[in-house]
């Protein structure tokens, strides 16, 4: 089996993993579910309206049918990519039948063009996408102790003193694993040309 379809099936698990969380009204595995798609939805979109702005109101218009229709989702039927997609696709072919009059005018148009966007394009999403993907990579170099800790500490926010009572064990034991988990992290990050501050 090749390495791309091993990648692939592998980002069909965890998306799938994902959806099933959000069928149960899982906020925090939707956001995830956006952050690992959103970037190759986004140019589905893009690539039918050919505009960037209508891109992103379709790809939020997509993600709402999502959320609203995660329940009657199928692996049998179609890969969680391909499910996704097909959404985003037929939302981005209705946004091309709408009357001219829904579209705005040309003058909105140009005016819509001039006011900076504040939020994340594309690019800064995929960026994000890599990062995510090169700090999962590196977390799995690390001991299931240090993942672990670095976990509760930078996730859920446990002080060294709150970890080390959490896992029973004692704080010089807690204080190492964390520092030597980081130092691990960051090399592995700078290795594949990622940072952590």
């Amino acid at each position: 089996m090749s390495t791309r379809r091993q990648a692939r099936m592998s980002e069909d698990g965890d998306l799938a993993a994902l959806i099933a969380r959000c069928a149960l009204r899982d906020r925090h595995a939707f956001a995830r579910l956006y952050q690992n798609s959103a970037a190759r939805l986004y140019a589905v979109a893009l690539r039918i309206v050919r505009r960037h702005d209508w891109a992103e109101d379709i790809l939020q218009e997509s993600f709402i049918s999502i959320w609203n229709h995660i329940t009657e989702y199928s692996a049998q039927k179609s890969a969680p990519m391909t499910w996704m997609t097909t959404i985003v696709r037929n939302r981005a072919l209705d946004w091309l039948r709408r009357p001219d009059v829904e579209r705005g005018s040309e003058d909105y148009d140009v005016l819509v063009q001039t006011i900076p966007d504040q939020a994340f394009g594309p690019g800064e999403r995929l960026q994000t996408d890599r990062t995510t993907r090169a700090l999962s990579e590196c977390m799995e170099t690390l001991s299931a102790q240090q993942r672990q800790s670095l976990a509760l500490a930078y996730v859920h926010g446990l002080s060294h003193v709150q970890l080390a009572a959490h896992l029973r064990e004692p704080l010089g034991t807690v204080k190492t694993w964390v520092r030597r988990g980081l130092e691990r992290l960051r090399d592995c990050l700078e290795i594949k040309g990622e940072s952590i501050s």
